[in-house]
């Protein structure tokens, strides 16, 4: 039985796009459909909003899916999170017009726009606010100050609440995009070994990127040196040269190492004066430990 995964539309699809095709399953779209196809006969796909994956895991109608924490808080989706991608990092935050008086809010009733109708109401009861909460389908920072008194919405960065006008006075929580299975698919020994899979190729990809892989020469007479001088994941890959005219120390040996790439610009003089040469750097595609 093919396993059935839910793939979100919206900002978070590119990002999950580029890591199913890093991992060998290329989406396949018509532009009519909601259905791609990954290449994979074990695989059944579907695109969704992110808003209505987590409840879709839960009642058992996909196995598998993507979407942000802030989704499943919201949704309150019973599901078992598999991975944290890292992908779109977002806060779900309070801000109201940078002219308020956060104090006098308490004074009123206030309105309340958002898309996060759960988690604001969650935090406004816990913090003494008396509140109608109006819900928004998008462009939620543009409701204050004629719509609403106060907004919860999720922002990266807040440049885009700044230039609305607005400050943040709280924050609810921090969420990123993760991969999350359904309890009934991880009870099906079939499928817990696809999800259980699927991680692990994500993972590779995942740790692939965070490095590159190093190759250089070096000298016999310089090669202990050298060996002690390299930051390996666990140990250097090492192959003698052939050298036909001998030369200082033989014919040396050829090393190479996988490295995180912020180590390579403090890395790579520091092999030259260990005696590295012909030292050459390149992407890679997967790493599974």
């Amino acid at each position: 039985m093919p396993l059935r995964i839910l793939i979100p539309k919206g900002r978070i699809y590119e990002n999950i796009e580029k890591l199913l095709g890093e991992a060998g399953l290329r989406i396949k779209l018509n532009d009519r459909t909601y259905r791609p196809d990954l290449g994979a006969d074990w695989l059944l796909a579907k695109i969704m909003k992110p808003q209505n994956v987590g409840e879709l895991l839960e009642l058992g109608s996909h196995d598998a899916g993507f979407t942000g924490i802030d989704w499943i808080e919201e949704s309150g989706a019973e599901v078992e999170e598999i991975l944290d991608l890292g992908f779109d990092k977002v806060s779900i935050v309070v801000a109201v017009p940078a002219s308020t008086d956060e104090n006098a809010l308490k004074n009123k009733k206030i309105v309340v726009a958002t898309e996060y109708v759960h988690l604001a109401e969650t935090y406004l009861l816990a913090h003494g606010y008396q509140f109608r909460i109006v819900r928004t389908y998008g462009a939620t920072e543009v409701f204050p100050p004629d719509d609403a008194d106060m907004i919860v919405d999720n922002t990266a960065t807040g440049q885009t609440l700044h230039e609305n006008g607005l400050k943040i006075i709280g924050t609810i929580l921090r969420s990123s995009t993760k991969f999350f299975a359904s309890k009934a698919a991880l009870q099906d020994k079939e499928k817990r070994t696809y999800i259980e899979e699927l991680a692990m190729l994500f993972r590779a990809v995942l740790e692939a990127r965070e490095r590159v892989m190093l190759e250089m020469n070096v000298i016999e007479s310089k090669y202990r040196e050298l060996i002690c001088g390299l930051p390996a994941m666990r140990s250097p890959t090492v192959a003698p040269l052939y050298n036909e005219n001998g030369g200082e120390g033989g014919g040396g040996f050829a090393v190479k190492i996988a490295v995180r790439k912020n180590e390579v610009p403090a890395l790579i003089p520091h092999l030259k004066r260990l005696g590295a040469t012909d030292i050459v750097e390149y992407d890679l595609r997967k790493v599974v430990p």
